[in-house]
């Protein structure tokens, strides 16, 4: 048998070890420490942890026991990792079809199969246990919750099956939110309950946006999100339906917390400026395709700004608020 005939059979015995040779042919390989950390995907659990930690400002209005804090987002931290390996795992088939992702170390064989499912348990079983030990069993409890919604709930069931598997799977990214009040008082009450809508309602301005950009790969994936089934104006409407939704939960919270001046004035004024972004991509997209992705990279990287400005003001408001004072 030829060379060329072996490769020829490689591909049809092994498609995704003949992917993992070509997207690492050229390319120097991570380590295995680092490949296992790519699996985490940390730049997903930096964003889960700016909800966290500035609710349990709020739940403690103040600064709460910073050994606290640490053990939560620690726990926290494994938790998201645990999610987002296990995510791998599941869907290593079409990130291997997908270009975004075609360098996933269970795609390019640097970690196997069998190594990132034991890494997962791992991950999820010590991070449940940290956190019942460290701050309470509500707070282990809604972690263990999180984890199965977003493994369970989005991954298999909705992923593959929906265009609104973002909007109802996109529940698993609010759970910080109450995980991290639980473990200041041990548990959930009406405050964050509507971070957790604001979080649930951010998330399809906040991933719509990036879908739009990357629509070739979802439709090779064969992955039914909403940009690759409906147009970018349509997509563009339901992104400001949402984000009006967010908006309004946002400020939900000023009589029911209460909240101060400084959230206030920061709810309002980070509101009216991602509403503008998203009213901008929906102008955008009626003129043609030309420039859509481009202004919808922009709305991506403004709800990540918006997020984290809007959380940095519920940290901080308790420490300037006149109800509390």
């Amino acid at each position: 048998m030829t060379a060329d005939q072996n490769r020829a059979a490689l591909s049809e015995e092994k498609p995704l070890q003949r992917i993992a040779d070509e997207t690492t042919r050229g390319s120097k390989p991570r380590s295995r420490f680092m490949a296992f950390i790519a699996l985490t995907k940390p730049r997903i659990i930096e964003l889960l942890l700016v909800t966290t930690a500035p609710v349990m400002f709020l739940a403690a209005q103040g600064l709460p026991s910073l050994w606290l804090v640490l053990t939560t987002l620690i726990g926290g931290s494994a938790a998201a990792a645990s999610a987002n390996v296990f995510n791998c795992y599941l869907d290593r088939d079409i990130d291997a079809k997908m270009h975004r992702t075609e360098n996933r170390p269970l795609v390019t064989g640097e970690v196997s199969a069998r190594e990132a499912l034991v890494f997962a348990f791992a991950l999820g079983i010590g991070s449940i246990f940290w956190m019942g030990g460290f701050t309470n069993w509500v707070a282990a409890g809604l972690t263990a919750t999180a984890i199965l919604l977003y493994v369970v709930f989005y991954t298999i069931m909705l992923k593959r099956h929906t265009t609104q598997n973002i909007v109802w799977g996109g529940a698993a990214g609010c759970m910080p939110v109450l995980i991290g009040w639980s473990a200041v008082t041990g548990s959930v009450s009406w405050e964050p309950f509507i971070l957790f809508l604001v979080v649930f309602f951010w998330t399809p301005p906040h991933y719509w946006p990036l879908a739009i950009k990357y629509k070739a790969d979802y439709d090779a994936a064969g992955v039914p999100m909403l940009p690759s089934k409906v147009p970018p104006t349509s997509v563009g409407r339901q992104i400001i339906w949402y984000g009006w939704a967010m908006v309004a939960a946002s400020l939900a919270l000023i009589p029911v917390a209460p909240m101060g001046p400084i959230y206030i004035a920061t709810a309002v004024l980070a509101g009216a400026w991602f509403m503008y972004q998203c009213y901008a991509l929906v102008k955008r997209a009626k003129k043609g395709f030309s420039g859509t992705q481009l202004r919808a990279m922009k709305v991506f990287h403004g709800s990540i700004t918006y997020l984290s400005v809007l959380f940095l003001a519920v940290a901080v408001d308790p420490f300037f608020n006149p109800f509390f004072g």
